[in-house]
């Protein structure tokens, strides 16, 4: 996506929806815009989601929509984000921007954050007074580390900089104050010639790379930091352990220590940007043997024929724009603590 100095693009300007849905009603893109002293602009205070669309036989489907929409109202209920929209009506907007768009496939992103009143402005770090403000946008966008990286794998290295303890920042939450962190993490690893960063938790233990959940690979079980190593409960990790549950292979969720990096058999990144793409080397060192292994392989094709609506999800995970009926779609329900509950009795099953 960027040269190796991290400074300069080297991709071509994505196609992108040309109206964004704002608040109850569609405007115009070049409409979106927010005040210079919104409350957002100086203390973070947002939160919001990444959903990808995929083009499938049946038209766009939306991956595992309801599920993400959760997670968003999630993270408002955490920074006590008071809004009025229901996980249906959010759902039905995002369906309704992608038949808009017409595109067959794109990227979606719901945020929410404090505004500003200008009538009575305020401006100190109190969010209170300040109003909200729902925005969906949608554009193409394509492989998050590179095309070549789904199958070759990216270069990464440990960062220097730590995620956040979780009882300073909410790693729960997708906010966009938690990304300072991981443009810290992204920039470091661009201008030392890597593709991503790998951080650890304030203990040491392996968390997650700046966007993205990490899995190794040892022998023929499957490893995955827990949610205590300060990681956001990814939606694309919660697929991975339920295709490896379906394709037979042991997950466990567990700390991971930095050396188990350099050792792993095969290791790589889920999430809603990165998809599944493995990883070649840590620190210079090569993982396995320095390509996609053959875990990871399975895993990805399983995932990409789910995504592309060739083969069965193990849940609900798929909304198709042309078939949808709206608010009354079903979606398999999502949660840290049911996803905790159900990788556990993934772990006492396989033991």
């Amino acid at each position: 996506m960027f040269s190796k100095d991290g400074k300069h693009k080297d991709v071509k300007t994505p196609r992108i929806c040309d109206v964004v849905w704002h608040d109850g009603e569609f405007i115009n893109w070049n409409d979106a815009r927010v005040h210079v002293m919104s409350h957002v602009l100086h203390y973070g205070s947002s939160i919001f989601e990444g959903i990808r669309c995929y083009s499938t036989k049946q038209g766009p489907a939306i991956f595992r929509l309801r599920e993400h929409i959760q997670r968003f109202l999630n993270s408002a209920k955490i920074y006590r984000m008071d809004h009025p929209w229901t996980l249906d009506q959010l759902c039905n907007a995002s369906i309704d921007l992608v038949k808009r768009s017409e595109m067959n496939q794109c990227y979606i992103r719901p945020i929410l954050f404090r505004s500003l009143d200008e009538e009575h402005p305020a401006f100190g770090v109190n969010p209170f007074p300040n109003p909200l403000a729902c925005y969906i946008g949608a554009w193409d966008w394509g492989k998050y580390l590179g095309d070549e990286a789904i199958e070759q794998g990216v270069d990464v290295c440990v960062s220097t900089w730590n995620r956040l303890t979780p009882n300073s920042m909410p790693a729960m939450a997708k906010s966009g104050a938690n990304y300072m962190n991981s443009q810290l993490i992204k920039m470091e690893a661009l201008l030392n010639g890597f593709a991503e960063g790998i951080a650890l938790d304030d203990r040491g233990y392996v968390s997650e790379g700046s966007g993205e959940n990490i899995f190794l690979v040892t022998g023929d079980i499957v490893l995955t930091p827990p949610l205590s190593s300060s990681i956001l409960p990814g939606i694309t990790r919660d697929s991975v352990i339920q295709i490896c549950q379906e394709l037979g292979i042991t997950v466990k969720e567990r700390t991971i220590q930095r050396a188990a990096l350099y050792v792993a058999d095969e290791l790589f990144f889920s999430g809603t940007a990165a998809e599944i793409t493995p990883i070649r080397s840590v620190d210079r060192i090569t993982v396995g043997q320095g390509g996609r292994g053959p875990i990871t392989e399975k895993i990805q094709k399983r995932f990409f024929e789910i995504t592309k609506g060739e083969r069965p999800a193990p849940g609900n995970w798929l909304t198709y724009i042309n078939k949808s009926n709206k608010s009354s779609s079903e979606g398999t329900g999502f949660s840290p603590a049911a996803l905790e509950s159900e990788t556990a009795a993934i772990i006492v099953k396989s033991a």
